[in-house]
């Protein structure tokens, strides 16, 4: 008799990391919460076409874009299992304007985009759920204050339909599971950014090329060359490439297009639920992320619940190199010649407060 191969699971892999870290459980609790959330999703994306919820659902979210069909099942989906899990106090969604206050004794908050990509629904391609987690103010009266990047304790992006999940711990690395044919995510996986550049790629909307600022289509034209280009039209997808290849996936904010009402100067990508979690997910795979003006995504503190950025996030080395001609055209634009001093990267303290 052939021995019976049994693969660990994600919610053990968690509880062993809780319990080696001395940390509560309370966050198995959201965790499970979530990962139900997203197999429903995933099961609502498979019947989509045989149940006629591929088209638009005739309202628009907070940015004025349509929504699908999809986007409310799952927004709505997500909202019900976090309001049983009673761990989160605040939620925030692309899919509603104002915060969601849910439970006053959470110890989390939550930011998501509950089906990133959603264009991509109509013609059956891959979309992701994306979601960041914060940790309320244990000791002392909770402000509310949206958290940074940096503050994250853990960040996640489900790819759906192909069944992979990967989660980002505070100071404890990028992890992929699979979904096995029972329901299970399985096989935990730690990956980093490949450090040879054979395998790089860049990842950008080519159609928007001459609407990017002078000096970032220089350095396209310089530099595209060395790589390969992909691109899906689904940050979840393109970055999820990305994190096995390496390379960039960029959003330079728009500012030269013909028709200046449709230019973006701050970028269109949403900074808490879009870039903060992909740029989270990237440093904890040895990569980094910065916004237009070469900042450090993670160190930005956000002042708007749904205000944008453009983003530029993955391998070090390539986003390095794009950073210094942002900085440069800053200053330049300033005119002063000052240099700007880039982030310093705080020390670890170990792994993260869950």
């Amino acid at each position: 008799m052939n021995p019976v191969k049994l693969e660990e699971t994600m919610m053990h892999f968690l509880l062993e990391h809780q319990l080696k870290n001395r940390r509560s459980l309370n966050f198995l609790i959201l965790m499970e919460s979530i990962v139900t959330a997203a197999k429903y999703i995933q099961h609502y994306y498979d019947l989509a076409a045989l149940q006629g919820n591929l088209g638009e659902a005739g309202s628009t979210n907070v940015q004025g874009e349509s929504q699908m069909r999809l986007d409310l099942l799952a927004h709505q989906t997500v909202m019900h299992y976090l309001a049983e899990s009673n761990q989160v106090i605040e939620a925030t969604s692309e899919e509603v304007t104002e915060e969601i206050l849910l439970n006053e004794d959470g110890r989390y908050f939550l930011y998501f985009d509950p089906l990133d990509g959603s264009s991509n629904i109509k013609h059956s391609l891959p979309v992701g759920f994306l979601f960041g987690i914060g940790k309320r103010m244990l000791g002392g009266e909770e402000d509310y204050r949206l958290r940074r990047g940096r503050e994250f304790i853990a960040a996640g992006m489900f790819l759906i339909p192909s069944g992979i999940f990967t989660l980002s711990l505070k100071d404890a690395g990028t992890w992929q599971f699979l979904l096995d044919s029972t329901g299970v995510y399985i096989r935990p996986t730690r990956i980093r950014f490949p450090e040879s550049p054979k395998s790089w790629e860049l990842s950008f909307n080519a159609g928007n090329t001459t609407t990017f600022s002078t000096p970032v289509q220089q350095w396209i034209a310089e530099n595209q060359p060395k790589y390969n280009f992909r691109y899906t039209g689904a940050l979840a997808v393109d970055f999820h490439r990305l994190l096995h290849n390496g390379g960039m996936f960029m959003y330079p904010a728009i500012v030269n297009h013909p028709n200046a009402q449709k230019n973006r100067p701050e970028g269109k990508l949403r900074h808490m639920y879009e870039c903060a979690v992909v740029a989270f997910i990237a440093h904890e795979a040895g990569g980094m992320a910065v916004n237009e003006a070469g900042d450090d995504v993670l160190e930005i503190q956000p002042k708007k619940r749904h205000q944008r950025s453009a983003l530029y996030v993955g391998s070090r080395e390539v986003v390095e190199s794009i950073r210094e001609v942002l900085r440069d055209h800053v200053r330049a634009q300033k005119g002063d010649g000052g240099r700007v001093e880039a982030a310093k990267e705080p020390d670890a303290t170990g792994a993260g407060v869950h």
